[in-house]
């Protein structure tokens, strides 16, 4: 027996032997690697996809696109008058204030008849119908940008055209943005100016275009 205690067992004779660490101990076990329980790739088990296709999100989230919308044929006239009817009564609703103000301004008119027998009605704004009548105006006004030209703009349906169903769109079926709602409604002073031609002539125009929507290239389909 050696005075430093005694010495390790050794293997049996034919028995396997496990290679020792560099400084002696047995080496780690082999570790495996499992998929993480997020659902998210680990370097360990990330695979090429079929036809080197990008992998897939993890979060399972998509690239977002610009809206669009199939097409179903051009809107009628008669539904897009019925559009344009239903944005103007919700724009007087937007205006009520407005039109408290005129009644006030109404209310405290006075009649005055002269020598010749000549009746005038003389109006007299107080500082309330005057409120009334500015605030009227700027609700309108604020329905307006908001309906005609950012929601438009945006989504290619006013309030009215939503109702019907109708979108107004440019050449690839996308929306035409605020910009370019704004100024096609400005240039419907195009329509006007030919006896109101431009809003009659989607009754017989192929594409059902107003004189303002040939010269912005917008077309409203269903």
């Amino acid at each position: 027996m050696s005075q430093y205690g005694n010495p390790p067992d050794q293997p049996e004779e034919g028995a396997a032997r496990t290679p020792a660490g560099p400084y002696g101990a047995p080496p780690p076990p082999a570790t495996t690697y499992q998929p993480s329980p997020y659902g998210e790739p680990t370097p360990y088990d990330m695979t090429q996809q079929p036809g080197g296709a990008a992998p897939a999100n993890p979060y399972g989230g998509q690239v977002a696109t610009a809206p669009s919308f199939a097409f179903d044929g051009y809107a009628s006239w008669s539904s897009r008058v019925v559009a344009y009817l239903i944005d103007g009564f919700l724009g007087a609703l937007a205006a009520f204030p407005l039109w408290i103000g005129y009644g006030l301004l109404v209310a405290n008119a006075t009649t005055t008849t002269d020598a010749n027998g000549v009746r005038q009605v003389n109006f007299h704004m107080t500082a309330g119908s005057g409120v009334l009548i500015l605030i009227g105006v700027v609700t309108w006004l604020a329905f307006f940008v908001w309906n005609q030209c950012i929601r438009q703009g945006r989504t290619g349906a006013s309030l009215g055209k939503s109702v019907l169903a109708l979108r107004l769109v440019n050449a690839n079926m996308e929306p035409i943005g605020g910009g370019l709602a704004f100024a096609r409604y400005l240039l419907n002073i195009v329509n006007a100016i030919p006896c109101y031609l431009g809003y009659l002539w989607p009754l017989w125009d192929a594409k059902r275009q107003t004189f303002a929507d040939k010269i912005v290239k917008t077309v409203s389909v269903k």
